[in-house]
């Protein structure tokens, strides 16, 4: 009996793009373990290095952002995405060679990470306004819930597989299957046939007028501005929960990395759930409803964590966090799935990179503060008190969409062209 392919799996150049990603994001699982392993195990790093490893990680959103949406918005897009890939294969590979040759260094990981990062800010930018030239308008929730099934997939399979390759191989000798994995996402993207738009001449050459043009976008409409406020907050309050999650459910609550393990496997599994839902969910109740109800799953979800207490038995304790984890996965792939694809069908081609590198500027942003935050709160009001009013500030980040116009947009929004 012949498998029958319906919708976007019918379309050869998705098809070419989604496999890409899922490839590349399986080998990022890799380097996401790996890479601090190296740090820690090989290099024995030290808690400030490794507190320098991920502030270089933030970097270039902050550094670069605003800037990489006008330059995304000038070139075309497919281009940028096959360089960014062919680009991490290089900088990724420096690793295990370095480290064969026995040469390895913390500043070494230090300016990789970094350029890393840096091309991993072009291609994401790049990758959300390419979207729109490769599928119809009406296909985007499709789209970005198959993306988001990639995403889930790695992150059930990959933490699982990077353990054993970085026992068998080493940390730094697993890096390279990242690199490998960018090369093949490379030369998928090189094999898409797609009329892409030429990208229209700049009317200025001053590059602050035109960041002021993706920025003024954003903070002036009645949909994107909403949804901008609501990211930062999320955000937000989200590393603040981040910074004293794993101190909290492995000291106070006494759970061990194998369980914790397990317990953010759970949580995969609902980012795989999720991605079935979101153009259901747009169809029964509209996209403000349904990007509202994804984003208070999220919230509802990290309530339960401070419910957990060392009083409770763990086995009672690794039940209620699985419950969260899986909600929360759930949640936010309702959330993403609908906003993205809600500001990529309202965004002009010739915007779609400013669009999505000021979204991305105004969410990162608030990230390294929260976090400074999250700890000193931790340390001051303690750690049970803090997970408890980042939740809530999760919470009430939808009152951004709830008391705007968001709260009635039932169908796809008309382009802004």
């Amino acid at each position: 009996m012949r498998m029958r392919f319906n919708g976007l799996w019918r379309d050869v150049n998705f098809t070419k793009l989604w496999t890409g990603q899922a490839i590349s994001l399986f080998g990022s699982q890799i380097t996401f373990l790996a890479l601090p392993l190296t740090a820690v195990l090989v290099l024995d790093a030290t808690p400030s290095q490794m507190g320098i490893l991920m502030a270089v990680e933030a970097l270039p959103t902050l550094l670069m952002g605003l800037f990489v949406g006008v330059w995304v918005d000038h070139y075309r897009r497919r281009p940028i995405l096959i360089m960014a890939d062919l680009g991490r294969a290089v900088l990724l590979s420096v690793i295990p060679v370095v480290a064969i040759l026995g040469l390895l260094r913390i500043e070494h990981l230090y300016i990789v990470c970094f350029l890393v990062s840096v091309l991993a800010l072009f291609f994401g930018v790049a990758h959300r306004s390419f979207l729109p030239s490769l599928v119809e308008r009406e296909q985007l929730v499709e789209a970005n819930s198959k993306l988001e099934l990639s995403n889930s997939v790695a992150e059930i399979v990959g933490p699982g597989v990077a353990g054993g390759l970085v026992q068998v191989v080493t940390a730094p000798i697993a890096i390279a299957v990242d690199a490998i994995s960018f090369l093949v996402s490379a030369l998928l993207l090189g094999l898409i046939r797609v009329s892409e738009p030429v990208p229209k001449p700049a009317k200025q050459q001053n590059i602050w007028k035109e960041i002021g043009e993706g920025l003024e976008l954003v903070l002036r409409d009645r949909l994107l501005r909403p949804i901008a406020g609501c990211l930062s907050t999320l955000y937000f309050f989200n590393s603040v929960l981040e910074a004293v999650f794993i101190l909290y459910v492995s000291q106070e609550v006494g759970i061990g990395a194998g369980l914790l393990g397990l317990i953010f496997a759970v949580g995969s599994v609902g980012f795989l759930v999720g991605a079935l839902l979101p153009g259901w969910i747009v169809r029964r109740f509209g996209w403000g409803p349904g990007i509202m109800m994804g984003l208070l799953l999220v919230g509802l979800s990290d309530l339960l964590v401070p419910l957990v207490s060392g009083s409770v038995v763990v086995a009672v304790a690794v039940v209620v966090l699985m419950t969260a984890q899986f909600f929360f996965g759930l949640g936010l792939v309702i959330f993403n799935a609908g906003q993205v694809s809600l500001r990529q069908a309202m965004t002009p081609d010739e915007l779609q990179g400013r669009m999505n590198a000021t979204m991305s500027f105004i969410a990162g942003a608030v990230v390294p503060l929260g976090g400074l935050l999250g700890g000193a709160l931790g340390e001051t009001i303690g750690l049970r008190p803090t997970l408890l009013l980042a939740a809530l500030g999760e919470i009430l980040s939808v009152l951004w969409l709830l008391l705007s116009p968001m709260r009635s947009q039932r169908e796809q929004p008309v382009s802004l062209d």
